[in-house]
This record gives structure tokens, C-alpha cells and sequence, in this order.
């Protein structure tokens, strides 16, 4: 990472502004921790749509060709949107860090490509999501860990985050390093309910020294784990013949 999944978020923002508010390490994952929890609700029904593929492959999705791509979508080039558009594509252009495979999917059809390509394309696929149990505005609080942590085993997995984009666009990636892929229920202080899906990465070396994570947790790069909540638009996807959950507190 250098890294997008907390990029997405993290334009320079100290470690109080809520937005990056998703990260935590290892030994915090456990039943009573009551944490500050960041959980963007974005309405399904406004967000961008995954095109046809066809229609996404006929469009330029580079950044030397923004002008063309300002004019096919009518923003202006100081627009917020135009701005979204550049650092979009300005991180799927950016170099993988080492052990890292990543893509900018800009079709459903390339997503689950990328995927089975990477997870083995003979399987089949199981994909994870956080889900809201209850319906309510509230996106920052406090939440606490419930009973029944259940750890996913797989030995690779993808996730997938969503892009700012006039369409659906997600930056899929993969590492070589361990990963631990967690379900975790939480209840909020206004009593909000959430099947929260959590990723621990247990190698953080190759990180950037400007992540957000260690800005937020105070750490330095390989000096320790660092896990995140996934917000309910994003994915992770694993083989099925893998995904046998183990209740572990």
C-alpha cells in the first residue's frame, strides 16, 4: 500500500478528521473494545452504476486523456468531480507496491476477471461485505465489539474499493503478504447494529511512511499490524472451497 484502500479518504487529513477513523491493530480486535468507528453510508440508489463493459472499454481511462474524458462527462476542469476524476485515475496509474497486485476494475465483467484470475479461475467465488442491520444517518460514533468474532480462513484473498467516478469503478488488489480477514457484530451508542467485515494486514513493511494508518494509530511502517473496517460498498472476495468461518472470542 502506499496504497489506496485509506487513500480514498485520506488527502491529507490529520488523524482527527472521522473519515479515516476505520483503523485499529490486532490486539484491539476483541469482545467489549468500544472504538470510534468511521462507516460512510452512501445511498445505492444515487452512487455510480457499473456500465456495460463494452461501454467502459470504448472510453479512454488515463490521465493524459482527461480533457477528452472532461468533455465526454461535461465537468469543468476546476469541477469537484473533475478533481475526484484526477486522483482516481492518478492512483489506479500509480506503481504497486512490492508483493502487490492491483486493478482499477471499471466493469463488473474486469472485476470478477481480475479476481479469478488471482484466487485461480477453476473456483468458485465467495464475496464479503459489511451489511447495516439497522437503518439510521448516524456514520461516526462509537461502537463496541460484540460476542462471536469469526475469522475467515483463506490463504488469498482480493478486496475491492470503490472509486470516485462518474461509473462504478473499484481499485481491486492483492498481496503476497499475510492477511486476516475478520466478521465482527457492533453495536453503536445510539444502538446501531453492524455486521462489520474487518482486514488485518500483518505486514505493513512495505508500506508507504505517509499512510494514514500510522498517522491515525501513532505507528511506524513493520512496526506492526494494521487492521481496518470495510465500509459497506466495498468487497472482499475469496475462493468458496476456502471460506470456512471459525468463531475465534
Amino acid at each position: 500500500m502506499d496504497h489506496t484502500e485509506h487513500k480514498i479518504h485520506a488527502h491529507n487529513h490529520n488523524h482527527m478528521d472521522p473519515s479515516v477513523m476505520v483503523f485499529f491493530t490486532l490486539k484491539d480486535l476483541k469482545v467489549g473494545k468500544r472504538m470510534q468507528i468511521n462507516f460512510p453510508k452512501r445511498d445505492p440508489s444515487t452512487s455510480p452504476k457499473f456500465w456495460p463493459r463494452e461501454k467502459t472499454d470504448s472510453l479512454p481511462f488515463s490521465l493524459n486523456k482527461l480533457q477528452t474524458l472532461l468533455k465526454i462527462f461535461s465537468f469543468s476542469q476546476d469541477s469537484p468531480q473533475a478533481k475526484a476524476m484526477v486522483d482516481t485515475l492518478k492512483e489506479c496509474e500509480s506503481k504497486s507496491i512490492k508483493g502487490e497486485v492491483k486493478f482499477c476494475a471499471t466493469s463488473l465483467e474486469s472485476m470478477l476477471d481480475f479476481t479469478q484470475n488471482i484466487l485461480g479461475s477453476k473456483n468458485d467465488l465467495k464475496v464479503y461485505a459489511t451489511s447495516h442491520l439497522t437503518k439510521s444517518s448516524v456514520t461516526f460514533q462509537n461502537y463496541t465489539i460484540q460476542e462471536n468474532i469469526v475469522r475467515i480462513s483463506a490463504t488469498k484473498m482480493v478486496a475491492c474499493h470503490t472509486m470516485p467516478y462518474p461509473y462504478a469503478v473499484f481499485y481491486c488488489h492483492s498481496q503476497e503478504s499475510e492477511n486476516r480477514i475478520f466478521r465482527v457484530s457492533l453495536v453503536g451508542d445510539n444502538g446501531d447494529k453492524v455486521e462489520a467485515m474487518v482486514v488485518c494486514h500483518m505486514d505493513t513493511s512495505q508500506w508507504g511512511h505517509g499512510h494514514v494508518s500510522f498517522q491515525v494509530l501513532g505507528i511506524m511502517p513493520g512496526s506492526s499490524n494494521v487492521c481496518h473496517f470495510f465500509p459497506a460498498d466495498n468487497f472482499i472476495w475469496i475462493s468458496k472451497l476456502e471460506g470456512h468461518g471459525v468463531s475465534v472470542m
